[in-house]
């Protein structure tokens, strides 16, 4: 006969918190546990056996300094505290939970929600030159673009430089209506977004008149010299070597990269090497360059994209 334990939560907005939406909390720490659980009102009901249910207290207490507060609990913030309990790094996952990145103009916190999400913004305040690769959805470009939305903000940085190869429109921007700008905009949205969490539209437009902030194709990048620039590569596994090159040798004085990339969405033509995975070979054991390397378990979109990264990982092997 199945065990059942309760745990008494303080308020319905710890509640919520912690069951997620859809309940898709509960279904995590039962996948993670074994368990069974079920919320009546403020009280959490885990049923099964005695090592499942010591397994589940010790997760949802791992968690109560999110729920407790009412924060919103990802299944990343799951699985890290799995890990944490399975490594013995409780202290290290508190001070995780605690550390507050940003806040958006709406005021909802960023933080990193993996161990390796905490290595890689560690890595990006620490050298001139940071690689990252991983697949969609684990915060590579976000994460990327909060700490140098921050840094442009509070003056470290005169401007912002954000680019990305137009790889998908290849001969064909041409053809698109609308001036250079309107052409090449749905390639560099995704940044446009990301910046757009922290800049409100009108400041952004007076930003990018004044060119304190840059979004542009890879192209713009050749015959220049970036000083005093954060600048930020994206959809890098699209750059050939000669691109690569180009643009990590316009780095220039006080001036900080980082380089993203997924390298299982390649979209050069069949035969021509990643500039990127050209880069990472040449240039992984030079001082001063860090590399950080994100898998399916820092996916921190919807629990769905984690399931699919997985199964596509497993299928190509």
């Amino acid at each position: 006969m199945a065990e059942v334990s309760t745990i008494e939560l303080p308020s319905p907005e710890s509640a919520i918190a912690l069951s997620g939406e859809q309940e898709e909390n509960l279904k995590n720490l039962s996948r993670q546990t074994g368990a069974t659980l079920a919320l009546r009102g403020q009280e959490l009901y885990i049923s099964g056996t005695q090592k499942q249910i010591d397994l589940c207290h010790r997760l949802v207490r791992s968690l109560e300094d999110l729920w407790v507060h009412g924060k919103s609990i990802s299944s990343a913030d799951i699985l890290t505290a799995r890990q944490a309990l399975d490594t013995q790094r409780q202290d290290e996952l508190l001070s995780l939970q605690r550390d507050i990145l940003a806040r958006t103009r709406r005021g909802e916190e960023i933080r990193a929600k993996t161990f390796r999400q905490r290595q890689y913004i560690e890595a990006i305040r620490s050298h001139d030159l940071t690689f990252c690769t991983g697949p969609a959805g684990t915060g590579k470009t976000f994460l990327a673009v909060v700490i140098a939305a921050q840094a442009l903000l509070a003056g470290q940085y005169e401007r912002l430089i954000l680019t990305r190869p137009a790889v998908e429109a290849g001969e064909k921007l041409g053809f698109l209506p609308g001036d250079l700008q309107q052409k090449v905009n749905p390639f560099l949205r995704p940044l446009y977004d990301a910046l757009h969490e922290f800049i409100d539209q009108e400041k952004m437009a007076g930003l990018m008149e004044r060119g304190v902030i840059e979004v542009a194709p890879l192209a713009y990048m050749r015959g220049r010299t970036l000083n005093n620039a954060f600048i930020i590569v994206d959809e890098a596994q699209n750059t050939t070597p000669a691109q690569m090159k180009m643009v990590l040798t316009r780095l220039g004085f006080r001036s900080r990269m980082v380089v993203t990339g997924d390298m299982t969405q390649n979209d050069l033509p069949p035969n021509q090497q990643s500039g990127l995975a050209m880069a990472l070979k040449i240039l992984q054991y030079v001082e001063g360059i860090a590399v950080c390397e994100f898998s399916q378990k820092d996916v921190v979109r919807h629990p769905l994209v984690q399931r699919i990264v997985a199964a596509y990982e497993q299928y190509e092997k």
